[in-house]
């Protein structure tokens, strides 16, 4: 059973334009990759070369060390922030209560 000539003449365009969709997106994939520094793997997942150096371990340990400090400081801003909203919101004479309450005692 041999496919129809007319079959083929039909199909080849489409075939093309996969194979030639498909060339793009691999040319497309790799110029990314390269672009924003990851690293080329292999057919089977290996990375073709390895790619830390020591000073890259290193600046992997400085920025984690800073995102560490980065992630308590913004805790605090946090922090505040909720009570600079609850002293905008609450009422006047409930923020004057709580100050005054908070006032050391003075004794005459």
């Amino acid at each position: 059973m041999a496919i129809d000539p007319v079959i083929i003449d039909m199909l080849s365009p489409v075939l093309g334009l996969g194979v030639a969709t498909a060339s793009l997106g691999w040319v497309a994939t790799t110029w990314l990759k390269v672009r924003h520094g990851y690293p080329l793997e292999s057919s089977w997942g290996k990375p073709l070369l390895p790619m830390q150096s020591s000073e890259q371990v290193e600046r992997i340990r400085l920025i984690t060390q800073e995102n560490a400090q980065l992630k308590a400081e913004l805790g605090s801003i946090k922090d505040r922030l909720q009570v600079l909203e609850r002293i905008a919101t609450d009422g006047p004479t409930r923020l004057a209560a709580e100050i005054d309450r908070l006032a050391p005692k003075s004794v005459n």
